[in-house]
């Protein structure tokens, strides 16, 4: 497998992405600028979390302008796996590969460990987890509260695209346990074909 990382002016997860990749799971990775017009023949693609153009207007809105995003949307169209991280996540919803968006958090800027359910197995990321698994790792944003008009959260959960979901260490879904404020304490999604993956959390950072 062939991992291709995106990395964008301001992308600051890049390298943890390279690291979780290469040494973690011994697979290989490239480092792809965001002017480039090519995805060198990637199978997978992350876009890394961090704070594109500075994050300047609204996180991700710029970046979905990126050359590379052209490559990127096409991959997806054609099945091929995205990954969105944090930042990441804001770029996929802002090209509208992913619905919905990121707002600013109800509770200012989060760096703290959080706790997320696995939702859903079906799909590439979440194949080797189980429903109900609570997973800890952390997170580090400003707008990261998920929001959606009720008609597409309904979809959402309808066609079981939410993936995680903020809970208490014990996989109770309350209020005290949701960092940002995200609808239904969403911390992560897919799309309807299951191959572009979105999560304010950091897993290569756990």
């Amino acid at each position: 497998m062939k991992v291709g990382i995106i990395r964008f002016p301001g992308s600051n997860c890049d390298e943890d992405a390279w690291f979780a990749v290469v040494e973690h799971l011994r697979e290989r990775a490239i480092m792809l600028w965001h002017k480039d017009h090519d995805l060198q023949g990637a199978d997978v693609v992350i876009l890394p979390g961090g704070f594109s153009y500075g994050d300047y207007l609204r996180a991700g809105a710029i970046a979905r302008f990126s050359p590379i995003m052209r490559e990127v949307a096409a991959h997806a169209q054609r099945g091929g796996i995205v990954l969105g991280i944090c930042n990441g996540f804001q770029i996929a919803c802002e090209a509208h590969l992913l619905p919905g968006s990121l707002l600013r958090n109800d509770r200012g800027y989060r760096a703290i460990p959080v706790t997320i359910r696995v939702e859903q197995t079906n799909t590439p990321f979440t194949a080797a987890a189980r429903v109900g698994q609570c997973l800890t790792m952390p997170i580090a944003h400003g707008e990261g509260n998920y929001y959606a008009e009720p008609e597409t959260v309904a979809a959402l959960e309808r066609n079981r695209q939410v993936l995680f979901r903020y809970t208490t260490p014990d996989g109770a879904v309350e209020d005290s346990a949701n960092p940002n404020g995200s609808v239904h304490g969403i911390a992560g999604i897919c799309n309807e074909g299951r191959n572009v993956v979105g999560m304010m959390p950091h897993p290569e950072r756990a």
